[in-house]
């Protein structure tokens, strides 16, 4: 079994808009080693967060939208409950980190990869690494 990997909005943000970035190469680097991990409700967070006029000035919005078209051809997608987001505990600093919590061990991933501090506080949960995406690059052998 692949191991399996979560990336969190932000750092799925940085590596899109970012091409050669940290962020982006640790993303191609999940893709070809790992099995990306993701929910409904991640994906369409991503969907929404890169639907932003705010980004307009960095990628045109279609470019955007193929983004998260790749992501959801190549991410496993998992079931996570209003009861496993309940679950996370001990509970992070900003609660809408909460779904990343819970997709990892739902998923059963072994890493988080993540850019946001009230996460990467958090290191590590319940036997999950979380790490930056230079951490994980290193770690990949990138």
């Amino acid at each position: 079994m692949r191991r399996r990997v979560v990336f969190d909005t932000s750092t799925l943000v940085s590596a899109a808009l970012r091409v050669d970035s940290i962020p982006h190469q640790a993303l191609l680097a999940a893709i070809g080693t790992c099995d990306l991990c993701a929910s409904v409700e991640t994906l369409d967070e991503l969907a929404r967060v890169l639907k932003s006029a705010k980004f307009d000035r960095y990628m045109e919005r279609g470019v955007r939208a193929d983004f998260v078209s790749v992501m959801r051809r190549n991410v496993h997608l998992f079931a996570v409950s209003d009861a496993d987001l309940k679950a996370v505990t001990p509970p992070c600093r900003d609660k809408s980190d909460h779904q990343f919590l819970a997709l990892a061990r739902v998923a059963g991933a072994g890493v988080l990869v993540s850019s946001d501090q009230d996460l990467l506080l958090m290191h590590p949960w319940h036997g999950i690494a979380i790490v930056t995406p230079r951490q994980f690059l290193s770690e990949a052998g990138g």
